[in-house]
């Protein structure tokens, strides 16, 4: 049966035939022999550094445009009563710390720059999956984060040849290569981490988000104090982006299979670990007719839009809220917003272990501690944004209420983070891609609706953006709270399944194909000697 079961699940994971290892010779047993470190965790390693520079090029512009617009040129001046003290004392010796404040860009216009990322991030998603199960994940990782990194380093170049419109097209282009990075992430984790590491690594991986939130702000911060040229923010993590190519291409392949100088017993291990073998059955298509249909995916979708909505509020516009707002000189906003994400980071592996712990004792159900923990995420983050709207400049107020707001939303990833796995674990890459490539939007509108709000970037503008941002994530959630699920879907496996009463939109099984589709179970019979 566990055959059987490795048979089925390795269609699912899209090998069609397990590849040759490449011929051994002098050069690859030498490297062999000096690679004391399992090669699995090579690839976790270089995958953490991959998604934090993925990130650290996504945010430094956030904290580099503050540096880059000369407000003292744009229109009529506007006298904002509530306006906080500046760290600055002399408003006159700004040309002196910030000699390289060229653009005038209103605020309007800066929203729409830094949204432009997302319009290239959500269109090539869906397309990055395809490439990675195609060509394997290391190219198409590689080459889309190699292309945002040269993206990265020309953007001084650009900016200063085309202004405002080349930076929005640059933006954009540099979310194309951002795109595939999850997608083809995901296909490489699933070739080379047993199931039982999976927990580990992919906390691992997918922490260097909030690590390259974290390394992107306090890095930014301390390349632009003492009115230094924004210039080397772009020229740093540009050339990071290509330090790790170079490494990424060296060291990590796409399967345990193709790489040259793994140890035998590691690929040994993995191959009678990871379920990869061969398919007895073609595997169903896509149910997208029933899958668009589904309450609990619309639920699903709802909860992830009010995620990504809070989420790249606090990405894209916290940096210009503490140093437009609450007047923080430049090295110490990118300090204090490093701050949240440390805080998100630490309390996801918080949230994640009791929501385990709770489902393992029966204490709740899977649906009831998703509920639970997306709604801790989306509320008390909600609330906490107003608090520190309403703190008004009180700047260790806010910034408590700030590093609070994303300390509660690490509750995300034990909730509808991981509810597609839930819902539909045979689908759940296509359900993930349905689910990110609709959020994404948020990240769209989210940063040029603020400028919208905040054309003086004063604090009662910012406080009605605040109120929006409440709006939307508690609403999403009541969605969410309604019509979520934690069990798998019908449409998921129909023909174990079968079909509700009330189904009337035809056969989602082609004809001819009578065969049980195949459905991912993972054997737990496992000794002590199955352990590398």
């Amino acid at each position: 049966m566990t055959d059987l079961n490795q048979i089925q699940a390795h269609n699912l994971l899209g090998l069609k035939n397990q590849p040759r290892k490449p011929k051994d010779t002098a050069f690859t047993r030498a490297l062999r022999s000096c690679c004391v470190i399992p090669q699995r965790y090579i690839l976790g390693v270089m995958g953490l550094l991959g998604v934090c520079n993925a990130y650290t090029m996504r945010v430094c512009l956030n904290l580099a445009i503050t540096q880059m617009v000369n407000k003292t040129k744009s229109g009529t001046e506007h006298f904002d009563p509530d306006a906080c003290p500046s760290d600055i004392e002399d408003s006159n010796s700004t040309n002196i710390l910030r000699p390289y404040a060229t653009f005038d860009w209103d605020e309007k216009t800066q929203g729409l720059i830094l949204s432009g990322f997302y319009y290239g991030y959500a269109a090539t998603q869906v397309p990055g999956g395809y490439l990675a199960e195609k060509f394997g994940g290391k190219w198409t990782l590689g080459i889309g984060l190699l292309s945002t990194a040269l993206f990265t380093f020309l953007t001084p170049i650009v900016i200063r040849a085309g202004g405002a419109t080349w930076l929005f097209i640059l933006r954009v282009l540099q979310g194309m290569g951002e795109g595939p990075t999850m997608p083809a992430l995901m296909i490489m984790l699933a070739r080379w981490v047993p199931p039982h590491e999976r927990s580990f690594q992919g906390a691992l991986v997918f922490g260097g988000a909030q690590i390259g939130n974290i390394f992107g702000s306090f890095m930014s911060g301390i390349l632009l104090a003492d009115g230094r040229d924004w210039a080397y923010v772009f020229y740093f993590f540009g050339g990071f982006g290509l330090v790790w190519f170079t490494l990424w291409s060296l060291l990590c392949y796409s399967t345990p299979n193709t790489h040259p100088y793994i140890s035998k017993k590691e690929l040994n291990y993995l191959n009678k670990n990871v379920t990869t073998a061969e398919s007895i059955t073609a595997k169903d298509p896509v149910p997208w007719k029933a899958i668009l249909r589904s309450a609990p995916v619309w639920a699903l979708v709802w909860a992830a839009v009010g995620h990504d909505w809070g989420y790249y509020t606090m990405v894209t516009d916290l940096p210009k809220y503490s140093h437009d707002v609450l007047k923080f000189n430049i090295a110490t906003t990118g300090t204090l917003t490093a701050l949240p994400y440390i805080a998100m980071w630490l309390c996801s592996f918080l949230f994640g272990f009791v929501c385990d712990l709770c489902i393992k004792k029966g204490w709740h159900t899977i649906k009831t501690g998703r509920i639970i923990h997306t709604t801790i995420a989306a509320t008390g983050p909600a609330i906490c944004i107003i608090l520190a709207s309403y703190a008004g400049c009180d700047r260790t107020a806010a910034m408590v209420y700030f590093i609070l707001s994303m300390a509660l939303m690490g509750g995300f990833y034990s909730g509808m983070k991981v509810n597609a796995l839930d819902l539909a674990p045979n689908y759940a890459g296509s359900l993930t891609s349905l689910v990110n490539t609709t959020s994404t939007f948020a990240g769209i509108v989210t940063p040029y609706l603020i400028g919208l709000l905040t054309p003086d970037s004063t604090l009662a503008q910012w406080r009605i953006a605040f109120w929006v941002c409440f709006a939307v994530l508690v609403g999403t959630n009541v969605v969410y709270c309604i019509w979520a699920d934690g069990e798998q879907q019908w449409w998921d496996d129909v023909r174990k399944l079968g079909y509700p009463a009330d189904w009337k939109h035809g056969s989602l099984i082609p004809d001819g194909n009578p065969e049980q589709p195949e459905t991912v179970r993972l054997s737990s019979n496992k000794t002590s000697d199955d352990v590398y």
